[in-house]
């Protein structure tokens, strides 16, 4: 496990420019927008950030990342601890218009004047990474899966269901008047 914080802000350029990158980890407890998504404030996250310029002389971000943090069962609403990784390159711009001209293959991280909250990058990436529903393992979880199958008793008893529209299977659209499709195929009037 890596020992260090990962350091809160960075100037980009320069570390891109010398090649440079940064490692450490955080707690959920430090990254506020993650924190309600969680099921308690146990876990770590642990990253890795390594900065280059590429051959059209972008400014480049490497983020990889790699989390263990307490989330809820939505089975049994149990807390769990979910393992998961991110693995992204973003490209670092200023503004806007220099976002709207970057290869389709880049994602942008649009900084302004602002020095990088690495964090903010940390907590953007880990909200895009989260699984939307996570489980247990059917035999680890408390709640049994097959409560929610259909009754084998119902399956493959020959039996058909009613369709729901067959009163009008013998309809046809050369009849005019309801009184004679209702009569001629057995559907009543309401």
């Amino acid at each position: 496990m890596l020992a260090d914080r990962l350091p809160t802000t960075l100037d980009v350029r320069k570390a891109a420019v010398r090649g440079s990158g940064v490692s450490g980890f955080l707690k959920p407890l430090d990254l506020p927008r993650v924190r309600p998504l969680l099921a308690s404030d146990d876990g770590t996250i642990s990253v890795e950030m390594a900065f280059s310029r590429d051959e059209e002389r972008h400014y480049l971000m490497s983020v990889a990342i790699e989390a263990a943090v307490a989330v809820t069962c939505q089975r049994c609403l149990e807390p769990m601890t979910e393992h998961f990784g991110s693995n992204s390159t973003l490209a670092v711009v200023w503004t806007d218009q220099e976002a709207a001209h970057l290869p389709k293959h880049l994602d942008p991280l649009i900084l302004g004047d602002l020095p990088c909250d690495l964090w903010q990058v940390v907590e953007d990436e880990l909200i895009l990474a989260l699984p939307a529903f996570s489980y247990h393992s059917s035999d680890a979880c408390k709640v049994n899966i097959d409560d929610f199958s259909d009754p084998v008793s119902l399956r493959g008893t020959g039996e058909e269901k009613p369709k729901p529209l067959t009163c009008w299977e013998n309809s046809s659209p050369a009849k005019s008047t309801k009184s004679t499709r209702s009569q001629s195929n057995g559907c009543s009037e309401k």
